[in-house]
């Protein structure tokens, strides 16, 4: 099964801690992990922006709400105990524990108002206060999902740009990326545009190390339509009348499965880099694109507070 989400470990957590021992935030993890049958592919699940895994940061999360409602206590660090309210909420019902179900409790309700309050007046007086379901996203998982659908964002506006661009602009283009990305180090004319008539099909060279010991040779398609192998072929064609090795063929849109196949089998090294994947590329090289914001996201650093 999938991990749960935060809301839906509430009880688990609760459930775990029924016994009133006082138990560790790994063993509380693995026996609610056993309690829901979790394989290990669950477990595993990374957070897209951090090393810790998606049902650790869930529980740690149930755990801080359950905590602000005083449903369970911190003994000490990493160490949690149920308390007499959290036996109650689990007496009251089996059913779902969520963050409605915590609101009853003002202690909870205070931390809750706070955080997510959008603006320090408050609802107004003269209008109808509107119940919003609560996510079931963690803060962390929100954040996270806000930057994806930036990116995807960004990413689309980006590729529409490249896609306006002159033929001779696009070609400049990708040697300024292959540049940024580490190609030919800081040496000027790292890169060198080519793509003029009788280039044998080549619209630019770029070097692979900072000695140029190796060049790299490319091919740039500013397509709408899918690049099928015989564009590929033709290319492999063109390194083979250079003695070059080493190709990269980037476009505006897709390859075509026979071309990306065709690579594979050939003995010539030839990356193909499709639209999607050299919008992403910019974006993480910083070409064609500046940081508009930065936000830090920190946590407590819990051994500073580690008596020695």
């Amino acid at each position: 099964m999938a991990v749960p989400d935060y809301q839906s470990l509430m009880r688990p957590v609760l459930e775990a801690l029924q016994d009133g021992s006082e138990k560790t935030a790994i063993r509380l993890r693995a026996e609610i992990a056993a309690a829901l049958g979790l394989s290990q592919e669950d477990l595993s699940e990374r957070l897209a922006s951090d090393r810790q895994s998606v049902f650790a940061n869930r529980v740690g999360w149930a755990q801080t709400y359950l905590s602000k409602a005083c449903a369970i206590e911190r003994v000490k660090r990493g160490v949690f105990r149920i308390t007499a309210r959290g036996r109650d909420l689990l007496r009251q019902s089996d059913q779902r524990i969520t963050v409605g179900t915590l609101e009853q409790f003002p202690e909870f309700l205070k931390f809750y108002e706070r955080g997510s309050s959008s603006s320090e007046s408050g609802p107004s007086l003269t209008e109808p206060t509107v119940q919003i379901e609560p996510s079931k996203e963690t803060p962390q998982e929100r954040m996270q999902s806000g930057f994806d659908e930036l990116q995807q964002a960004l990413q689309s506006d980006l590729l529409e740009a490249v896609r306006g661009v002159t033929p001779a602009h696009f070609e400049k283009i990708v040697l300024d990326l292959l540049v940024a990305m580490g190609y030919g180090g800081s040496l000027e004319n790292a890169g060198e545009v080519v793509g003029q008539s009788g280039d044998d099909g080549i619209d630019g060279i770029i070097k692979e190390d900072k000695l140029g010991l190796d060049i790299v040779y490319i091919q740039a398609k500013r397509w709408k339509d899918s690049v099928g192998r015989p564009v590929v072929q033709a290319f492999a064609g063109s390194l083979e009348g250079q003695r070059a090795r080493k190709g990269v063929l980037l476009t505006t849109s897709t390859f075509s499965k026979d071309a990306v196949e065709y690579v594979k089998r050939i003995e010539k090294k030839i990356v193909l880099i499709d639209g999607e994947r050299l919008a992403k590329l910019m974006i993480e090289h910083n070409v064609g694109v500046t940081v508009t914001q930065k936000y830090e996201l920190k946590k407590i650093d819990q051994d500073f507070f580690e008596d020695e």
